[in-house]
Parts: structure tokens; sequence; C-alpha cells
């Protein structure tokens, strides 16, 4: 009796492999696997050379023996590195703009050139999609101590012209606009990207939306300090009374 069909299946589960994709290292068909591993059907002397040889495998071994967990992991060969053939998530390479960076960015954004010469942060989110890191250099995102300080480091999903418009008002933002670098929060008012920072003292900038040329919405933030929770009532009741506020300042 062959111990082909058990071994070859043992084998696929020490590797992690489907069917599917053993059966494609070795240029058979998913259904003819199968056959083996059930024993309904004997493969050719080439196959199982193959198998041998692609694992460091005594042939001998293979076929007449019922191989254990442990025999297999002290084979030579593709065996041995199974951990290091693990299939490791792959982070997303996110350049960041620092601020002895930041006045170039504005004017090599879209310079490919200058984007890989940016320092880098690696992060467990979609590789896909297209992030941009920011550390910040100003107190314009503080409020009541609490907010963004100097080295905080934020990391923002890439926005198409087309779904700005659609983002809500209050959305964190890094944007390129008018050789300006500006990391604030987006209010969309008749056409106009209006940039409001979180610090009373600073005034909104207001730019219509086709003069951006990039904009990134913060997904992430890393703090330089552990940041203050404080009670999320108190923190709404504020920015309700600083909206009144403005809108009181404006019916004047």
């Amino acid at each position: 009796m062959s111990f082909f069909g058990k071994n070859i299946k043992k084998i696929r589960g020490v590797k992690g492999l489907s069917q599917q994709a053993f059966a494609e290292l070795f240029d058979l068909k998913r259904g003819t696997l199968g056959a083996y591993e059930e024993g309904r059907s004997e493969p050719k002397i080439e196959t199982i050379i193959k198998i041998a040889n692609y694992f460091s495998i005594v042939i001998d071994d293979l076929l007449t023996n019922e191989l254990t967990v442990n025999q297999l992991l002290k084979f030579k060969g593709d065996l041995t590195t199974y951990a290091e053939d693990v299939k490791r998530e792959k982070f997303a390479i996110i350049p960041c703009i620092t601020e002895s960076t930041a006045n170039d960015y504005v004017t090599l954004y879209n310079t490919e050139s200058f984007i890989k010469e940016l320092p880098t942060m690696q992060l467990p989110v979609n590789p896909t999609k297209e992030f941009r890191g920011y550390t910040v250099s100003n107190l314009e995102m503080t409020s009541h101590d609490k907010g963004f300080y100097p080295k905080d480091v934020v990391v923002g999903e890439k926005v198409p012209p087309t779904v700005i418009k659609k983002l809500n008002n209050g959305t964190l933002v890094l944007v390129v606009v008018e050789n300006k670098l500006i990391f604030r929060r987006l209010y969309v008012l008749k056409g106009n990207a209006v940039l409001r920072a979180d610090h009373k003292n600073i005034e909104d900038s207001s730019f219509p939306i086709s003069d951006i040329k990039e904009l990134w919405r913060v997904r992430y933030a890393f703090f330089r300090r552990i940041p203050e929770f404080g009670d999320l009532v108190e923190d709404k009741l504020l920015l309700i009374e600083k909206e009144l506020l403005r809108m009181k300042e404006k019916l004047r």
C-alpha cells in the first residue's frame, strides 16, 4: 500500500497549502491531486520525483512510510524554511512629510523621485490605497491644551478631487493649496474649501475647491505623549459653544 496520498496531504497541512496551490506547483489539476490523496489514483513516477525533490524527501519514505509532522520539519530544503515562507501581512510603506521637507513638498508633491526620498513609515493598513504621513509643526490644531502638538504624526488617505465635496464638515485633512501645506479641519461652503484650525486665534483659510492640488483625509494619529482623554460630553459642549460664537460673530 502506498502512503503517497496521506503524505502529500500532510505536507499540505504543514505548508499551509490548499489543494489548488499545491497542484499548481507541480502542473497538476486539483481534481487529480484529490484523487491521489484519497487513494483513487496513483501518480506517474515523474510527479513523484518532482514532489520528492521539491521538498527534499527520500522517494522511498514518501511512498512507503506515513511521515510525521516532526519528520517533515526535519527534512532539508523547502520545508525547513517553513517559518520564513509563511505569508507575512504586507504593511503599507508610507512616505512622511517632516518639518524640513514640508516647504519642498508643496512644489514637488507630484514628483515621484522626491516622494521616494522622503522618510517612510510602515503600518498594517490597506497597501492598495495611497497614504501620506505628516509631522505636525505648529499649534494650530490645539484647543484647551488638547489636540495636536509639534512632533505628533498624522497619516492621511488620498482623496480624489471628485470626492472632496462629499467629505463631512469637520474632517481632519492635510491639503496642498496655493504653495501651502495646511493641516486643519475641512468645511465645504458654496464650492469653497474652508480650512479651520482648532486654535481659536487662527483665522480660517478659504480656497476654491478647484485650487486644491492634493487632499489627504487623516485616518490615523500618533502622539508623542499619552493624550488626556477628557469627558466626551464636555468636549461636545465646547464644540457647540465654539460654533455658536462663530455664528454670532458672523451675524454682527
